[in-house]
């Protein structure tokens, strides 16, 4: 009887509804109701990638891997191993400022200079744009303070800037909970199977 009243996910229908308009909000735009963006699709694309990494969802990373290559093929991008360079990115993004002594956080953030530059040369302020989306992620003030600075260097306009901060907020505030909903979706269905309703 319970299984009736479920449709085909967890949440609901209408529920569901509200998240594919909230997607869409924050990565294609609904015409006539989204605000502009200021960062490209492809940008936010790499943004939510690096947020599905970081959250280890499988579902969105090949999500918005496969949206990454779609949209590296119609811009006809010049190749480069971005995959590999992804997680790279986020093993530099897992250390937290509060878990390391100071010496540790002046080599990491030496490194981290390197590491972010050489990304920007193969994709516009990538590695900035990510560094600032997993520090709101995590409200990792420290990591957000890195990021700023050099946003502020990359978006001299006060409009650009505020836009692309708008920009990568929507993405983590969306990926945020996409990535939980995609976790433990399996998890759920398999509790409510072991009570005989199937969703």
């Amino acid at each position: 009887m319970a299984s009736a009243s479920l449709r085909s996910s967890v949440q609901g229908q209408p529920f569901n509804d509200v998240l594919n308009e909230l997607h869409a909000h924050t990565f294609t735009g609904v015409p006539g109701e989204s605000d502009p963006f200021t960062l490209s699709e492809l940008d936010r694309e790499y943004i939510a990638y690096a947020l599905a990494l970081y959250y280890q969802c499988d579902h969105c990373s090949q999500y918005h891997g496969r949206a990454i290559e779609r949209l590296r093929k119609e811009l006809n991008c010049v190749d480069w191993d971005w995959q590999a360079e992804m997680v790279k990115l986020i093993l530099f993004l897992r250390t937290s400022h509060d878990t390391i002594s100071t010496l540790e956080w002046k080599g990491w953030m030496e490194a981290w200079r390197s590491f972010a530059e050489r990304i920007h040369h193969h994709h516009f302020g990538l590695g900035c744009n990510i560094a600032y989306a997993i520090g709101i992620a995590r409200a990792d003030e420290h990591l957000m303070t890195v990021a700023f600075k050099s946003l502020t260097i990359l978006f001299a306009d006060e409009n650009t800037l505020l836009g692309a901060i708008r920009d990568i907020d929507r993405v983590v505030v969306f990926m945020k909970a996409a990535t939980s909903k995609n976790r433990t979706d399996p998890m759920l269905r398999k509790q409510l199977q072991s009570r005989g309703i199937q969703v």
